[in-house]
């Protein structure tokens, strides 16, 4: 690999950059080196894991019920479509950056170091956010297939429900079950997850196929349905681009659709976490592309026609917020199929639970190898060739959190995370092209910079239609994140280190 450019860090304070041959050669050291036993077929497997979960199995029922209708499959076009254009972005940088910390890693050799740091600040947060918010769901789940066979826990251990506090005993073990598995190794992970998929993507096409059979046309009436007040008025909770824009916040019609997808871009959120494991990819220049965009594409094809099904067994008006797949097959009269599918519900979100953990820890485990947070994470286990502490650390913060949270409303404050994420990397692959063109790129993003920018547009436009009150909380954990960052993160940096060093004095 050419070295031209790529001596040591690039420029100075807070926009310093990382080299890409740095982070490259940072990877081989064998304190802080991961193992590379991943295929394409095991990065797909990953994405696909990861991404067809709760959104399929309860979003594509709340979205339809209160915002689009049987639109629904519109807004999920809509939402795939942003995904897709941010993949090719994705695509380029970990082909030509294979290093663990997705977004993280290609915002520090792009935009600078406290972009890195926020960056990776954020996804920390979301996909902790994510997996308790899923940890929960499941729970709920088997406690619901538990209720059915006779079996039951006692409140005290159901999580806190109908304003009765309590510790959701399932949803913890669930994480730190996950957590040992993922310490012992990311193929054993692979595996098993290969055997989740499988079960779950058999339920999801047993719905497509058999829902198939009681659609009634009629249900699709209005397709779009006429738009209206949304109920409470605005405040807060409303789509911040209604306010900015001063109109009445509104439910269903076009407006409803993108409103629909800046929910159910939740059920997307996933695919990028491929990106994450391109260090323990074995060929990452060819296969992470393959697994990127082969798992979007998979899960755009199922959530639209999940979405078209479930909209056409029952009128969106009577649809279930809570299981709305297996409450149409109960409205249907088969009771069967609607078993069926809280069994593949709940062995699906295992999965989603575990690599949502996994990239995770991997961001961690990038940052803490570049000194911004504690240098003793990035160490890997002897025997493994795991980011062991890094692992325990956040599968057992993540663990309390889904013990002793109910977390509602949630789902908008990974969402916003993600897009930001989005508009970092596509701004990440413009700026690249031009400060390094002598890179390798084995994939390269076609019509830089336009589908690049179009990517930024697109969240951006995603982002504005989520509530002002999620914008608010983002805001509150970034600025805590600069304060982290300035207090700890710049002074521990290693670029900060090396870039004082004797040599590097005028």
């Amino acid at each position: 690999m050419t070295t031209q450019q790529g001596s040591g860090p690039a420029g100075n304070g807070i926009f310093r950059t990382k080299n890409v041959e740095q982070s490259i050669r940072d990877t081989e050291d064998p304190e802080h080196a991961l193992r590379k036993s991943l295929s394409a077929l095991d990065l797909t497997v990953f994405g696909v894991g990861v991404i067809i979960g709760t959104g399929i199995f309860v979003l594509t029922g709340v979205v339809a019920k209160q915002t689009a209708g049987p639109a629904t499959a519109l807004a999920f076009i809509v939402a795939g479509v942003v995904c897709a254009l941010a993949a090719l972005c994705y695509a380029e940088f970990a082909s030509t950056v294979p290093v663990a910390g997705s977004a993280y890693t290609f915002s520090y050799a792009s935009l600078g170091e406290l972009p890195a740091w926020i960056i990776g600040w954020d996804l920390v947060l979301e996909l902790a956010l994510g997996c308790a918010v899923v940890a929960v769901g499941w729970s709920g789940y088997v406690r619901s297939l538990m209720g059915n066979a006779g079996l039951s826990l006692p409140d005290s251990l159901s999580g806190t429900q109908n304003g009765t506090f309590g510790f959701d005993l399932l949803a913890f073990l669930l994480v730190l079950i996950l957590t040992a598995i993922l310490v012992v190794g990311v193929k054993l992970s692979s595996r098993i997850t290969a055997v989740i998929v499988g079960v779950k993507v058999t339920v999801v096409l047993l719905v497509i196929i058999v829902g198939a059979f009681f659609i009634n046309g009629a249900n699709y009436k209005p397709f779009i349905p006429p738009s209206q007040e949304t109920a409470g008025g605005g405040g807060l909770s409303a789509p911040i681009i209604q306010l900015m824009a001063g109109f009445t916040p509104s439910d269903f019609g076009v407006m409803g659709i993108f409103t629909a997808a800046a929910v159910v871009f939740f059920a997307f959120i996933g695919f990028d976490i491929v990106a994450t494991a391109a260090e323990e990819t074995i060929n990452p220049q060819r296969d992470v592309p393959r697994g990127i965009l082969g798992s979007l594409l998979i899960c755009t094809v199922l959530y639209v026609a999940v979405s078209l099904v479930v909209t056409g067994m029952q009128h969106y008006t009577e649809l279930s917020v809570d299981a709305p797949l297996a409450d149409a097959f109960k409205a249907v009269g088969h009771p069967f199929w609607a078993g069926l599918i809280s069994f593949g519900a709940a062995v699906g979100l295992t999965s989603v639970c575990m690599i949502l953990l996994l990239g995770q820890t991997r961001v961690f485990f990038a940052m803490s190898r570049d000194g911004l947070l504690p240098r003793t994470f990035s160490r890997v286990h002897p025997r493994f060739s795991t980011p062991y502490r890094s692992t325990i650390l956040l599968g057992v913060i993540v663990a309390i959190v889904a013990g002793f949270t109910s977390i509602e409303e949630l789902a908008e404050l990974v969402n916003i995370g993600t897009l930001f994420a989005f508009v970092v990397v596509a701004l990440g692959v413009i700026i690249l092209r031009r400060t390094r063109p002598d890179l390798p790129r084995s994939f390269r993003t076609p019509l830089v910079p336009f589908v690049p920018i179009a990517s930024v547009l697109a969240s951006l436009w995603l982002m504005l239609n989520l509530p002002a009150e999620t914008w608010l909380r983002f805001g509150i954990w970034m600025v805590i994140g600069f304060v982290v960052y300035f207090l700890y993160g710049r002074r521990h940096s290693r670029l900060d280190r090396s870039s004082a060093s004797p040599a590097d004095k005028p």
